[in-house]
Formats: structure tokens, C-alpha cells, sequence
């Protein structure tokens, strides 16, 4: 899935005195308050991370309350996708006029039917609705399906995805692999043409 980076960073993190009993815990907490949020210095959302104290020394810095600061290395796992870039997640809701998707379990994307692809046609079967290809009858998108999208926009504040399923290389995960893998030739057929 595109939108994914790893990083490296060297921090300086700031901790209270009081907290000074178990510094490694209070670099934590502040990383943790940090998590799934859109962060202008990473460029991302920050998903996860993992930190090691770099030295045992820490700047003390002046003032009323004074802090001290802890260099630290961290390894960082950032969320920031791009327009024109695929993400997946799973469909949690389908009408006529939307699909809407759970990117990561914490992203939420919506595609509007201007968005989906001609192809594909709204059919309501045991109460539950869908969208079907016309050209492939096992290509559906449903409940619970895990379906890649093509990203028009990524509101930070909201942490909310514009999808679009226009291109051919969209729709549901599941299909698409199989489809990738029924074109690829197999061994089989490649030693058949070597005999002939």
C-alpha cells in the first residue's frame, strides 16, 4: 500500500523534573500523545514508533518550570498519502451514491458515484447492497470487502480520504491478485513452448 514511509529522526524531547524517576517512560508518553494525528514535522500521521535514548545526558533548559531536554533516535512509521496514490482498506458502508472505507482502522474515505468507475452497477440482494461489474460478474464490491482506491485528496485536519475507483488497477483486493495472477504465465505453460 503507497502512503506508508519509514523514517529515522533524531528528537529532542522535553520532560518535565518530575518525571525524571523513569525517563524512557515519559519519552514514550510523549510519542504516544503523538499517534494518529497529522504532524507538520514528521509530514504525516504518526502510526507507530520506536525510540532508544541516544546518551544519558540532557540539557536543562532555564525557566519558571525547568524542563529537560533528552536526545533521542526514533524510528518512525508515518501515514501520508498523496493524490494519485493507492491505499486500501475495508468497505463499512454502500449506497447508490457512495462507498465509504476504514483506511488503516482510523482513516475514514469516502467515493462518490461520480467517482466509481461505469462498470460497476448498484444491485440490492437479500437487503444488503453492492456494486458489480457488468464485464466481470465475480468482481463485486460489498460489506466487509477489502478495496483498493486511488487517493483524490487527504484532508489533514480530519484525517478524511477523497477516493476515486476510475482507474483500471481499483476495486477489490481479493480480484485484482487474481487477476495479476492469471496473467502472469505459469512454468507449465512456458516449458509447453519450448517443446513445440
Amino acid at each position: 500500500m503507497e502512503g506508508l514511509k519509514l523514517s529515522e529522526a533524531e528528537l529532542m524531547i522535553y520532560i518535565h523534573p518530575s518525571k525524571s524517576r523513569n525517563v524512557f517512560q515519559a519519552i514514550c508518553r510523549e510519542l504516544s500523545s503523538l499517534l494518529f494525528q497529522y504532524n507538520e514535522t514528521f509530514d504525516g500521521v504518526l502510526l507507530a514508533y520506536d525510540a532508544t535514548v541516544k546518551s544519558k545526558q540532557a540539557k536543562i533548559l532555564a525557566g519558571l518550570h525547568p524542563y529537560f531536554g533528552v536526545r533521542v533516535n526514533t524510528r518512525l512509521l508515518l501515514f501520508d498519502p498523496k493524490p494519485k496514490s493507492f491505499v486500501e482498506g475495508k468497505i463499512v458502508k454502500i449506497s447508490p451514491e457512495s462507498v465509504h472505507v476504514i483506511v488503516l482502522g482510523f482513516s475514514a474515505a469516502v467515493i462518490t458515484d461520480v467517482d466509481i468507475r461505469e462498470e460497476f452497477k448498484y444491485r440490492v440482494r437479500d437487503g444488503e447492497g453492492s456494486f458489480v461489474s457488468r464485464s466481470h460478474k465475480r468482481h463485486a464490491l460489498k460489506l466487509g470487502t477489502m478495496l483498493r482506491l486511488q487517493v483524490q485528496s487527504f484532508d489533514e485536519e480530519v484525517m478524511h480520504i477523497a477516493g476515486s475507483l476510475l482507474p483500471e488497477n481499483t476495486g477489490c483486493v481479493k480480484w485484482l491478485e487474481k487477476k495479476s495472477e492469471e496473467a502472469l504465465p505459469t512454468d507449465r505453460d512456458h516449458k509447453r513452448r519450448k517443446i513445440a
